[in-house]
């Protein structure tokens, strides 16, 4: 199967997953590989691929703004302060996936979130340092890991982290710009590489 499809709207040639929901292109267009070094979306992202384990992007993608508003915008600071009281308020919302191992790995996210901060000086600071070298990838769309998503899984785990294993991080790391995993001839890639170019990387 071709890693790029044309757009029946616009005649433009993007990763052939677009193709699977409609939801998908203004994803794939405007977020998706473009690099980020927010904390709060970071950590959103690494919970919401956590929720995915099991389902599909495009039901985690439809239900994002409920996450977003169940879980205050994913303000780890907040979070952390989640109690049992909040995780049974959490799991009779029909707007997210009720799944109390799910709910309760967020919360204790939150609390590895606010360590990781005080210890690396951002989350982000953190995350950036396993960017790997370009030119160690695997063909765009290939693979499901890589040696750096190993690596960055197998430390947070070490730091108690929850639903971190290493697919869901090298999930993690293609949406948030860690490596640019747009197929070529996809009219995005040529932009987030320039975006990454540009983008200044955190550090502690």
């Amino acid at each position: 199967m071709s890693l790029t499809h044309t757009s029946t709207d616009d005649g433009k040639q993007r990763c052939h997953w677009c193709a699977s929901a409609p939801e998908f292109p203004a994803y794939h267009d405007t977020e998706w590989g473009f690099p980020v070094a927010d904390d709060h979306r970071l950590f959103e992202k690494l919970c919401l691929e956590g929720f995915q384990s099991g389902l599909s992007w495009r039901t985690i993608l439809a239900k994002r703004e409920n996450f977003r508003r169940a879980f205050h915008d994913f303000d780890f600071d907040r979070v952390a302060r989640f109690t049992e009281k909040d995780v049974a308020l959490l799991l009779q919302d029909a707007g997210i996936i009720r799944h109390r191992g799910k709910i309760e790995a967020v919360i204790n996210n939150a609390r590895r979130a606010q360590e990781l901060v005080k210890q690396e000086g951002s989350l982000a600071a953190f995350v950036w340092r396993y960017e790997p070298d370009a030119r160690t990838l695997a063909e765009p769309q290939t693979a499901s890991t890589s040696a750096a998503s190993v690596a960055l899984s197998k430390e947070l785990k070490k730091r108690g982290w929850k639903f971190v294993g290493p697919t869901t991080v090298y999930a993690f790391m293609q949406a948030m710009g860690l490596i640019n995993d747009h197929a070529e001839g996809c009219f995005i890639r040529a932009k987030v590489e320039k975006a990454r170019k540009v983008f200044r990387r955190p550090h502690s």
